[in-house]
This record gives structure tokens, C-alpha cells and sequence, in this order.
């Protein structure tokens, strides 16, 4: 691990997006500051949801019975749905009370409407 905060990595993102805006960059992408710990974790449970999309694709060359399929394709569902509100959990307690805190209260707006995309 870098040794850097969560509290250093958010700092620099600030100075990084006000050095952006002097210059009038709009080449810019929002980023979100992860440690290494952290985003590891999210890799290997991301990769875990491809290795059982990879077992249906096998599941379907072995002409599995529809029901066992069926199963693994709920147990995907669920496994992208919980990553999902991992990511959107993080999302609320970085990003959004960033913006907050910036007096930006229309950053809402986008959190309603990334929860609708999520059912």
C-alpha cells in the first residue's frame, strides 16, 4: 500500500480540479480516488462476476439444463446488483458529500437518477 490517506488522495483530486478549472481544461474526467486496498478488492469481486459469466458461456456449450443456468444467471444479477451499491455507497460518502459541502445541492439530482438506473 502507497501509504497515502483517503483524506491526501482527496485533497490532491481538489487541486488537481482547480487547476483544471484556472486553466479552463474541459478535457477533464471525473475521477474517483480509490487506495490500493480498496481498489483490488473491487477488481477481484468484478473479476469473480466474469469468471461466472464465463461458467454460463461453458454452461451453454455443455447444453446445461436451462434451470442450472437460469440459477447462475440470478446469481450474476445479484453479485453485479451488491457491486453496484458497493460502488454507489462510495459514491454518496466521497463524491456526493464533496459536492455538498461545495454548496452544489443539484449533485441530488444525479444521485436520484443513478438510483433509478440501479432498480
Amino acid at each position: 500500500m502507497s501509504g497515502i490517506s483517503r483524506e491526501e488522495i482527496l485533497m490532491q483530486r481538489a487541486e488537481e480540479e482547480s487547476v483544471f478549472e484556472e486553466v479552463g481544461c474541459s478535457c477533464h474526467k471525473k475521477s474517483t480516488p480509490r487506495d490500493e486496498k480498496e481498489l483490488k478488492q473491487l477488481k477481484n469481486r468484478l473479476n469473480r462476476i466474469g469468471g461466472q459469466l464465463n461458467g454460463i458461456g461453458k454452461m451453454l456449450d455443455e447444453n446445461r439444463y436451462c434451470g442450472d443456468i437460469l440459477i447462475q444467471v440470478a446469481a450474476v444479477e445479484s453479485a453485479l446488483q451488491s457491486f453496484a451499491y458497493l460502488i454507489l455507497g462510495e459514491h454518496l460518502e466521497t463524491c456526493v458529500v464533496e459536492e455538498i459541502k461545495k454548496g452544489n445541492v443539484e449533485v441530488m439530482e444525479e444521485v436520484v437518477e443513478l438510483v433509478k438506473k440501479l432498480k
